[in-house]
């Protein structure tokens, strides 16, 4: 038997259990390591936070997937891999072997080292973690004025400030809750066309939100964000979304990385360090044609990987694949309104909103039951 080994259920790896259980491929037994039962959908997360999702709608149970894939799921955490012994280490000290590896942890929360930055910032990652937080802080809203501040100006930090505003709004009176953006780039939505960034500033405007852009975090308290220079801008709690950092295990393993820490992965996702090892998601960077670290592209992966994975498995070699280099984002504003961005074009209005909604409702119905 060969020893497949699933570290982490990101997007790209729930594609691959869900298709090696739809077509096993013989003589190969898959475990899955992952800290808990349920991972969630990056795509729905804003509509959760906003309150037009349940629970149930976002997450997808790995334990079924695992069923259909014929796999146990090990809910521990990886903490390291041994190359040369072939097993991955996780935190309660057991070790599990493989044949082939492959590696969907996601990134971990990119906050600052200065004091009390662990105390008093919300990362966005993991999800989980976050959701637990912000389910809080709604019933706190309700006691008290607020300033939130969101540090990253990013798809994600925009929509997360926009979704936490319409979801208090509903909550407590009109302006006990006020927000703000914090970019340390020049503008908001860097790596979306001027258009879309035009729209989804009137949309700040309007929501009352406060942007500053140019602000880069040195420091916090209970009561205020410190920005380099010295002024201090209130905030009772800071919602960190500044993109993602790579777990330090993957460089200490001995994996080859970029200067942050992803793993380097050539064209068919294989560790440009070991034949062995595979790697997707977030935590991957593609050598020769690197793509920001999105849901998007990580879903993409899914297939390419599964195929290569079989490939690896047989003792053949893996082939390669050349990701889009443009990605479709639909981009939420708190209500059930949205803009559409993909290159040079973008769109606005509830029809994209809908449009978004149908293609995740979509995309989790496929992992509810396996379905091809």
């Amino acid at each position: 038997m060969k020893r497949l080994v699933l570290v982490g259920g990101g997007h790209t790896h729930v594609e691959v259990l869900r298709r090696f259980g739809l077509r096993p491929e013989p003589g190969v037994k898959i475990t899955l390591i992952n800290t808990s039962r349920y991972t969630v959908y990056s795509g729905m997360l804003p509509g959760l936070v906003a309150g037009h999702y349940g629970w149930r709608a976002c997450f997808i149970d790995l334990e079924v997937l695992a069923r259909l894939a014929r796999a146990p799921l090990l809910r521990d955490i990886a903490i390291g891999l041994d190359l040369e012994r072939k097993v991955v280490r996780c935190a309660d000290a057991a070790e599990v072997p493989y044949d082939i590896v492959s590696v969907d942890v996601g990134s971990v929360p990119n906050t600052p080292a200065f004091p009390q930055s662990d105390r008093h910032a919300m990362p966005v990652r993991p999800a989980q973690r976050f959701l637990a937080a912000w389910d809080g802080l709604v019933h706190e809203a309700g006691d008290r004025a607020l300033n939130l501040v969101v540090v990253g100006a990013g798809a994600a930090g925009i929509e997360l400030c926009l979704s936490m505003q319409y979801r208090l709004q509903l909550r407590v009176p009109h302006n006990r809750v006020k927000f703000g953006v914090l970019a340390l780039s020049a503008d908001i939505l860097p790596d979306h066309n001027a258009g879309v960034r035009e729209r989804m500033g009137r949309v700040l405007q309007a929501r009352g939100v406060a942007v500053r852009t140019g602000s880069r975090v040195v420091g916090m308290d209970d009561h205020n964000v410190v920005l380099e220079g010295g002024e201090a801008v209130q905030a009772d709690h800071v919602v960190w979304a500044t993109g993602p950092a790579a777990p330090r295990w993957l460089g200490d393993s001995g994996l080859r990385t970029d200067d942050q820490g992803f793993v380097l992965v050539d064209d068919s996702l294989r560790s440009l360090s070991r034949p062995d090892v595979f790697a997707a998601g977030d935590i991957a960077t593609m050598v020769h044609n690197p793509r920001p670290k999105s849901g998007v592209y990580a879903v993409r992966q899914g297939p390419p990987l599964a195929a290569n994975l079989r490939l690896a498995l047989r003792g053949e070699t893996p082939r390669t694949f050349e990701s889009q280099s443009i990605a479709l984002q639909l981009i939420t504003t708190g209500d059930r309104n949205a803009i559409a961005s993909w290159g040079p074009l973008y769109a606005e209005g509830g029809w994209v909103w809908r449009w978004k909604d149908r293609i995740d409702r979509r995309f989790m119905r496929r992992y509810a039951a396996g379905q091809r």
